[in-house]
């Protein structure tokens, strides 16, 4: 496949501690990679061309940096990264990993906040499970509507969170908007107009399993994917950000090998939690129109908004035009002029594919982006800050996701072009 060369104006948008975005496997601050994995770096590495061909031998890349990347990979990778000209020696990290750090929230403390949410506020929350994890767990979304109980033909928003399970950030994330949009019902003039004139979905954690796997050892696992075995592997797990059904596997942006932290599975939504959000959201669907206009799926680590695509460099495709792209570019600019991170197309990093940035706009046609939220770089923490960071950094988010809410009647208004595709 073709890919035209990144701008110039966009590849100077990546930040020089962008570190893994959705993509990485182990920040520096972790203390050993998978059994047979070791942490790597390669210097000398500066386009997204270079980051895509190293993604593309199977290695994760945690950490992209000015003019070298972190990588995550087997001595195995380690030779075919050499014919390729990357010379990848060891690296140390900085840091060994704590405990798992108390002041996170675990998956039955979540569902105890959810129900209180629910009972202090049952006019306008209401909370429903539309699927179950790999193990049995409920995989819950709540909505936020001041009509709750009805369905409104009104647009509604998207709020994904915990697709990989160390990113526990992105749980606390949830909890604060859920606290947020309904605490603030009554109370906050533009928080009651917008939970009047839209229906919200937060959907707090996706991968229950994986994450309280990553939580119950004695420290953090630093595990990635969900809990589901593989057919004729001892590997367990599934990248669930490589296994949405949308260019599946296209694009040597994902990995084939069981044993592979961006493992995208052996089928497009062979991945039971997959299955059952993509199900969720085709199920927004009424007479044939997608309900969901504007969606968030949020990770950490490094202050970044993504858009689509991810598979590829190109701009505009068959399926995104030149206004489709401006509309999803103007709204990732003006949500991080609030929050401060560093707005992009997601293939500015690298290539990726069967992420579900892609799936939404391509498959759903609903505006949507990643948030990558704190740290900036490995140096804070990595996938792993102190819990003491929560409430100043899921707060940071709060502008930035009320102008989304604010949007989501007509994304295209925000580039003026609201007649011609919301007249």
């Amino acid at each position: 496949m073709h890919h035209a060369s990144p701008s110039p104006f966009r590849r100077s948008l990546v930040p020089v501690a962008v570190g893994a975005l959705l993509l990485g496997t182990l920040a520096t601050g972790s203390a050993t990679a998978e059994p047979g994995y070791g942490l790597y770096e390669i210097d000398g590495v500066t386009t997204p061309e270079e980051r895509s061909e190293i993604a593309a031998t199977g290695v994760a890349i945690d950490h992209v940096g000015e003019d070298s990347v972190l990588i995550t990979g087997s001595t195995e990778d380690l030779d075919e990264l050499d014919s390729l000209g990357y010379a990848a020696r060891a690296f140390e990290p900085a840091r060994t990993l704590a405990s798992p750090d108390p002041g996170y929230t675990t998956y039955p403390e979540l569902l105890e906040i959810i129900d209180q949410v629910v009972t202090d506020h049952p006019g306008i929350a209401a909370r429903e499970v539309f699927g179950r994890s790999h193990e049995g767990r409920d995989l819950v979304a709540v909505k936020i509507s001041d009509n709750v109980t009805v369905d409104e033909d009104r647009p509604e928003v998207l709020f994904v969170h915990s697709q990989h399970a160390r990113e526990h950030l992105t749980v606390e994330m949830a909890v604060y908007l859920l606290h947020l949009l309904t605490d603030g019902y009554g109370e906050e003039p533009r928080i009651t107009e917008l939970v009047d004139g839209r229906e919200i979905w937060i959907l707090p954690n996706v991968n229950p399993d994986g994450s309280e796997y990553d939580m119950a050892g004695d420290t953090w696992r630093n595990w990635r994917k969900n809990r589901q075995p593989n057919e004729g592997s001892s590997a367990i797990g599934t990248d669930m950000n490589r296994n949405w059904a949308y260019n599946w596997g296209c694009c040597g942006g994902s990995s084939g090998n069981p044993s592979g932290t961006t493992y995208r599975g052996d089928a497009p939504e062979s991945a039971t939690e997959v299955k059952a959000v993509a199900d969720f959201v085709r199920g927004r669907v009424v007479d044939g129109e997608q309900q969901i206009t504007a969606a968030i799926d949020f990770h950490t680590y490094s202050e970044l908004i993504l858009w689509p695509f991810g598979h590829t460099y190109d701009e505009t495709t068959g399926a995104m035009t030149q206004e489709e792209y401006d509309t999803h570019r103007a709204l990732g600019e003006y949500m991080a002029e609030a929050n401060g991170y560093t707005p992009q197309q997601s293939s500015d990093l690298y290539i990726t594919d069967g992420s579900i940035n892609d799936w939404l706009w391509a498959d759903q046609g609903i505006v949507n982006f990643t948030y990558e939220m704190y740290p900036r770089s490995a140096s804070g923490g990595g996938f792993y800050p102190p819990s003491s960071v929560i409430e100043r950094e899921t707060s940071r988010n709060e502008e930035a996701v009320l102008r989304l809410l604010d949007y989501a009647d007509c994304p295209y208004r925000i580039i003026g072009e609201q007649d011609a595709y919301c007249g």
